[in-house]
């Protein structure tokens, strides 16, 4: 007789989405077809005041507000540490470019060695991956409409 798991797969989605991009939104429903569960983790400076956290916070909650399958929660510190705090037994990273996957698979080396957590990385689709936050707040600074590069 085979026995079925019953254990919840759930990653965390780690990040600062100052702002949340489409591109964003589209690694987080594309890992609802691989977790069953999805944290979008919120990485807030601790120094920086709640409000703040909020202002990033409350559009994604927004967003995914009919998804009962995604959270999306604040942590400070290590990725690691609230990977194992949200009870998530993954990480899940998006990746625009090579420049991305050699970042994120460094960064997914050094997470498994500090707590054995496995990183899935998901690329981006085409049509999204020129979009980053950074790009994004510089382009809203001169005063230009991104909503093209934000989530519907």
């Amino acid at each position: 007789m085979t026995q079925v798991s019953t254990n919840k797969r759930t990653a965390l989605f780690p990040g600062t989405f100052n702002p949340f991009t489409a591109g964003h939104a589209d690694i987080a429903r594309r890992g609802l077809a691989i977790f069953d569960e999805l944290i979008i983790g919120v990485g807030i400076n601790a120094s920086k005041p709640k409000a703040d956290a909020e202002a990033v916070l409350e559009p994604i909650r927004r967003l995914f507000a009919g998804e009962p399958r995604i959270r999306v929660e604040a942590y400070s510190g290590l990725t690691v540490d609230a990977a194992r705090q949200f009870g998530a037994t993954a990480l899940l990273r998006g990746v625009r470019s090579a420049k991305d996957y050699d970042y994120e698979r460094d960064m997914a080396d050094i997470n498994h060695q500090l707590s054995g957590i496995e990183s899935v990385i998901l690329f981006s689709k085409p049509e999204l991956g020129a979009i980053s936050s950074s790009v994004v707040r510089e382009l809203q600074a001169y005063g230009v409409d991104t909503s093209a590069f934000l989530p519907k």
